[in-house]
């Protein structure tokens, strides 16, 4: 390799020349793990936590990708509650994202800080469109808008259906103050459990003295919490939720909104993140938003990651071209194989930063190379996609009859088109349609709930662990990243048949 070669790779790269020569061209099934002795006597108790941020760890180090066919509120609060997080797509106006966002986070939590609240003289009518809207089954009622005082609750079993009540107020069918149980402001969990088995209740609103309204909690909540130990919370027991903006135009604005609305990190993402415009976007949000995670991407070279953690990137996303729904290799030709990229990344920024992995995935046995190799964890598109959780309708095959659901990349035209329908002018729809596209739609199969999948994901990461001779994740990071190559076993054409042909 040349001196003027060696100087256009990172630098940890290319003064590993055996490294070097081991990594190039190489992604997931090209590669086997050699099993380890392990003590483990159950894997069901094996950690699989690992680090999206500095600050922030994941039971599951899964990542739901901002795609318009993968995360909505649905997908990201199913990832949350199973220990990951879900990152809300941006192909939508900057008012529906950040809704999406507020449904997450006040979908679960011991209290509910600030329940949804409506005005004594609301339609019937009204209050069912809010419900749909928010994703909530009951409402408390406040004597008028804004006053924060507590006049009664509106739940589901005391909405009346038929068209002739739709005109009626509120007021009509809630159960009123005088004849709700109520808690303190500052009541214990079990206190305000024990208070709803005694009267049968679902919902017990906080109240003051004054009969300010403090918070909410429903038993639904409480269940949850004792269900999902491993859920992705902040601090205030709400579920976790990140949100993607771009790089230019309405980024400021869409960020604010979204933070406002509750999101615990952005991620800014454009599809060649090693770049002056990310350099400045980050710039212009570290100006505005001081020291909110921001995981940059994508990028998959050593001087790429080297370049988002100078700029101060929370943490960098790998990738350029591996994903099923993206076609810049074929358009372009610019792309790193994926397992290359990672590793090239991991050794120019080492632990300094976090990686996530983004793209490339086909199998579960992806997942645990993709984290011995240096991401910390990986993000996922298509192996989530035809869930329930996923956006889009099912759609029946009428020549085999099969549920299927659409999933694409968001630089396909479909999704450039949608989402500027959805928040764009005519003349950058226009715009959009002289832009070759860089991403496909196809149909995958329909697959039920996503909790399967990431259930499944677990359990298999922790046969991976059990493999690599641990009892954590962790562990085994720490013993195969300072260098894979001594428990990875490269595959001849004859060996990947043996390994993945069946």
């Amino acid at each position: 390799m040349t001196t003027s070669r060696r100087q256009n790779l990172d630098d940890a790269f290319a003064a590993a020349p055996d490294e070097s020569a081991f990594w190039t061209g190489r992604t997931f099934d090209d590669f086997l793990f050699r099993p380890q002795k392990t003590d483990s006597q159950t894997r069901r108790t094996i950690s699989v936590k690992s680090l999206l941020t500095a600050e922030i760890a994941l039971d599951l180090p899964i990542v739901s990708s901002n795609m318009d066919s993968v995360t909505g509120a649905d997908m990201a609060r199913a990832m949350a509650m199973h220990g990951g997080i879900g990152v809300v797509h941006r192909g939508m106006s900057i008012e529906r994202q950040a809704s999406e966002v507020a449904v997450v986070k006040r979908s679960q939590s011991a209290v509910i800080a600030s329940p949804l609240c409506l005005p004594l003289g609301t339609t019937i009518h009204q209050a069912r469109r809010f419900t749909r809207q928010h994703g909530i089954t009951g409402i408390l009622i406040e004597t008028a808008s804004g006053s924060n005082l507590l006049a009664g609750l509106l739940s589901n079993r005391d909405t009346p259906v038929q068209d002739a009540d739709q005109d009626r107020v509120v007021d009509e069918f809630m159960t009123p103050l005088s004849r709700l149980v109520t808690g303190a402001p500052d009541i214990s969990t079990d206190e305000a459990e024990r208070l709803m088995f005694e009267h049968r209740i679902e919902r017990l609103p906080l109240i003051d003295g004054a009969n300010r309204i403090h918070g909410l909690i429903t038993r639904r909540d409480i269940n949850l919490n004792r269900k999902q130990p491993g859920a992705s919370k902040d601090n205030a027991g709400h579920l976790r939720c990140a949100a993607a903006v771009g790089a230019r135009g309405d980024y400021l604005e869409r960020a604010a909104a979204l933070l406002e609305a509750g999101a615990d990190l952005l991620f800014v993402d454009i599809a060649h993140g090693h770049s002056a415009m990310m350099e400045q976007a980050v710039a212009g949000l570290r100006g505005q938003f001081g020291s909110v995670p921001l995981v940059c991407g994508n990028v998959a070279t050593g001087a790429g990651a080297r370049f988002m953690r100078e700029i101060g990137a929370d943490a960098i996303k790998v990738g350029v071209g591996p994903g099923r729904g993206c076609r810049t290799r074929l358009e372009t030709a610019a792309g790193v194989p994926q397992l290359q990229a990672i590793r090239e990344a991991y050794l120019a920024v080492g632990d300094s930063v976090p990686i996530v992995a983004d793209g490339g995935v086909k199998t579960d046995k992806d997942i645990f190379l993709a984290l011995i190799c240096g991401a910390s964890t990986v993000m996922l598109g298509s192996a989530l996609s035809g869930t329930d959780e996923a956006p889009g309708q099912v759609i029946q095959d009428p020549a085999t009859h099969m549920k299927k659901k659409i999933y694409r990349g968001m630089t396909s035209p479909e999704a450039v088109l949608e989402a500027l329908y959805d928040s764009g002018s005519s003349d950058e729809r226009d715009a959009a349609l002289d832009v070759p596209p860089e991403g496909q739609e196809i149909q995958v199969p329909y697959r039920g709930s996503v909790s399967t999948i990431l259930q499944r994901i677990r359990g298999h990461l922790q046969s991976s662990v059990s493999y690599g001779g641990e009892t954590t994740l962790a562990a085994v990071r720490a013993k195969v990243l300072p260098d894979p190559s001594a428990f990875l076993v490269p595959l001849s054409a004859a060996a990947r048949i043996e390994s993945f042909e069946r």
